[in-house]
C-alpha cells in the first residue's frame, strides 16, 4: 500500500505524525505521505516539522515517510507560488485540495493547480476535460479518493483520466485511524470508480513513480 495523502494533528488530523505512521505500518503500508493542510499562514510552521519527523522515522522504521503538504482553500492565484515555497521549505510532495463537491472550494482551483508545479490534484471533483488534459501534459496525477464525500466523483475523474491519458493515484485523505484502508478496501474503491480491480496495482505504480522522482 502506498498512500500519499494523509493528515496529522499539524492540521485537522487527530494523530501525532509518529502514531499515524506506526498505524499505517501496522496496516501494511509501505509508504505514507504526510500532507497537512497549508495556506500562507502556516506553511513555514508545518513543513519543517513534518520534514523533521519524517527524517527521524525513516532512520528506524521500515515504512517510508514522505513529507508534503496539501495546499487548501487558498485563492487559486496563489497556488503556484505556495507550491514553490513549500518545496523550498522541505516538502517532497505537493498536493492541492481540488474542487470536491462536498466543500465550497473556489472555482478555478483545479485549473490553477494543473498549471502549477505540483504532484497530485486531490479529489478534483467535477474537473473539466481541458483541465484533465492539462494535468496529463504536465505530469500531474489525479486522485481517486477513498474518503467519504470526496469519493462521490471518483467515477467522473476516472473516466476522463482514461480518455485524456492522465495518470491516477489512490489515496485515503486519512484524518483518523479508521480512515486507513486495506488492499481489499482499495480494490473496492477502484471498482466503485468503474475501473477493473486490478487497476489498483497500476495506481500504486503511479504513486511509486512520484516517489522515484523525489528519491
Amino acid at each position: 500500500m502506498i498512500d500519499l495523502h494523509t493528515h496529522s494533528l499539524f492540521s485537522d488530523g487527530v494523530l501525532l505524525p509518529a502514531e499515524l505512521v506506526r498505524r499505517a505500518e501496522h496496516r501494511g503500508y509501505s509508504v505514507i505521505g504526510i500532507t497537512d493542510h497549508v495556506d500562507q499562514s502556516n506553511l513555514d510552521f508545518v513543513v519543517p516539522r513534518i520534514a523533521e519527523i519524517a527524517e527521524a522515522l525513516n532512520k528506524v522504521m521500515k515504512i517510508k515517510v514522505i513529507p508534503g503538504v496539501e495546499i487548501t482553500h487558498v485563492p487559486p492565484v496563489y497556488i503556484a507560488e505556495l507550491a514553490i515555497k513549500a518545496r523550498s521549505l522541505g516538502a517532497k510532495i505537493v498536493l492541492v485540495h481540488g474542487e470536491t463537491i462536498v466543500e465550497p472550494v473556489a472555482s478555478e482551483t483545479d485549473h490553477y493547480a494543473v498549471n502549477a508545479d505540483i504532484d497530485i490534484l486531490a479529489h478534483p471533483g467535477l474537473i473539466t476535460p481541458d483541465d484533465v488534459k492539462t494535468a496529463a501534459q504536465h505530469g500531474i496525477y489525479l486522485e481517486i479518493s477513498s474518503r467519504k464525500g470526496h469519493s462521490l466523483t471518483n467515477g467522473h475523474v476516472a473516466k476522463l483520466a482514461l480518455e485524456m491519458g492522465a495518470k491516477l493515484v489512490l489515496d485515503t485523505d486519512s484524518h483518523e485511524p479508521s480512515d486507513l484502508i486495506t488492499i481489499e478496501h482499495a480494490s473496492a474503491v477502484i471498482r466503485g470508480a468503474g475501473l477493473n480491480p486490478d487497476y489498483v496495482q497500476i495506481m500504486f505504480g503511479n504513486s511509486d513513480q512520484i516517489i522515484q522522482k523525489i528519491a
